[in-house]
């Protein structure tokens, strides 16, 4: 079970912030668009860092605590997860933020 550990922690962090969807109403998922402008070049980045820190031997991951998916270079598939998980909840939490307290964020 311990392989599962890294899913689990983005599956708790996926829990602690979807229920901000439907009861705050902040629409993150209705506007998909939105959201892949804003994931997709900072998980690009972020790949490309990680690839090129596993390549120095700078950076490993435990592979007791992964899936064992690893893709092309090294990255296993619970880090990808992670580029995409934790940014969802950020923004996630930033517009329940921005609807509770009734503020724009400048892009209306």
């Amino acid at each position: 079970m311990r392989h599962l550990s890294y899913v689990a922690v983005l599956a708790g962090c996926l829990i602690a912030a979807l229920w901000l969807e439907p009861v705050l109403r902040v629409n993150v998922f209705r506007r998909w668009r939105r959201l892949l402008l804003t994931l997709l070049p900072v998980a690009a980045v972020f790949v490309l860092w990680d690839l090129a820190a596993i390549a120095a031997g700078h950076w490993s991951f435990d592979p007791a605590q992964t899936t064992g998916i690893v893709f092309p270079g090294g990255l296993p598939l619970d880090e990808v997860l992670f580029f995409l998980v934790v940014p969802v909840c950020a923004v996630l939490g930033f517009e329940a933020v921005r609807a509770v307290l009734g503020r724009p964020a400048g892009d209306e």
